[in-house]
Order: C-alpha cells, then structure tokens, then sequence
C-alpha cells in the first residue's frame, strides 16, 4: 500500500490496494491515514455492492440515509443520482453528511458507479484546519457553546428539496427532526478539535 497526500488541506490518495480483499493489517493501516488525513481516494476499484458494504462494516456501524432511496441491491445504500433532465442537484451546497443524527455517522463511503463527462465533482473541505486557523478568542468564544442541526428545511414537507425536480427520488419526509451538538468536537481517534458546524444543516 501506499499513501500520498492529495492536497495541503485535506486527503490522500491510497495506491496499490484492493479494498475488496483488503487484511487486517492494511486495514488497521488504512484507519490510521483516514485519521491523519480526513479523506481517502481509491482509484481503479472492483467493489461491487456487497463488497461496498463489507468494506464499510469493518470500519463500524453502518448509518442507513433516512431520505434517498435505496439501490435495489441492498437497503443500507442510498443512491445519490441526478438524471440528465434534473435541475436540482441534491447536496450541491457545503454540508456535513448526517449531521443532524444524534450519533452522526463517523464518515461516508462514497462509490462512483455512473459518472458525467464533465462535472459531477464533489468537493471536501477539513473542518479541523479550519478551527486550527481560526484567532485564539475566536475558539475561545466557541468552546462550550451548542449548535442545531436540522433537515427540516430540506426534507420536511415543506423542504426545499419537496419543492423541486428530487421529490420524487426522496422519502423519509416523517423522519426529519433536528439533533445538538457542540460547535468544537474531538475526533474520536486522535482527540483533534473540529469546527463542527456547516451551513446546509446548522
């Protein structure tokens, strides 16, 4: 296996490494760069859906996305699509995935199956450079202090995504609901604090 950094804010890409027939030792590997960098990229993958999930319950639990349909091959995975006549484009502005969970999910593992020829991009951003950065009485204002995540605004009945051309592919609409969480957290791996706010769903 080896590791190379993708960029100075955030990432890496992983070389020479079949996630599908992936050891233990890789894999213990593996969560240590997904600690130090935030974001791992694998290229020229053969996951097919069981394998997907496989490779996401030996990182824990999986958190099944309340709103997007399923694939027809398995419920724990929730397809993301935009067909060509669409206009909206679900996710499109800068939000931390589940979020608004009580327990959020400890990343997201995405599979890139139908790709556009130009677009399409996904973009990331490391919330822990970006409390690093912030002025000293800055994070000090911001330790202690609570923040709301919510749906609602996107998902309810009401939504802003029920309003537009993606009504038809969500559900979920009696499931939304908000959940708190400190504006400063810990990684769970290495204690680093992160700015954990975003504004699609605070």
């Amino acid at each position: 296996m080896n590791i190379v950094p993708f960029s100075p804010g955030v990432g890496a890409v992983v070389n020479d490494l079949q996630l599908a027939t992936m050891t233990e030792s890789e894999l213990t590997e593996l969560r240590a760069a997904f600690t130090e960098y935030g974001l791992l990229f694998f290229r020229d993958q053969d996951l097919p859906p069981e394998e997907h999930l496989r490779f996401a319950n030996r990182f824990g639990s999986i958190v099944v996305n309340k709103f997007f349909k399923t694939t027809q091959e398995s419920p724990q995975i929730a397809e993301v699509r935009k067909e060509k006549t669409q206009q909206t484009n679900i996710g499109g502005g800068w939000h931390t995935d589940h979020s608004y969970d009580d327990i959020p999910a400890l990343g997201s593992i995405l599979v890139a199956r139908t790709l556009p020829e130009t677009g399409g991009d996904t973009q990331f951003a490391n919330l822990a450079a970006a409390y690093d950065a912030l002025p000293d009485n800055l994070k000090k204002k911001l330790e202690g202090l609570r923040a709301v995540h919510s749906n609602t605004h996107l998902y309810g009945e009401n939504g802003l995504y029920r309003l537009t051309d993606l009504n038809d592919q969500l559900g979920g609409m009696d499931r939304v609901g908000d959940a708190t969480h400190p504006v400063v957290i810990r990684h769970p791996e290495s204690d680093r604090k992160v700015l954990y706010v975003n504004p699609g769903h605070t």
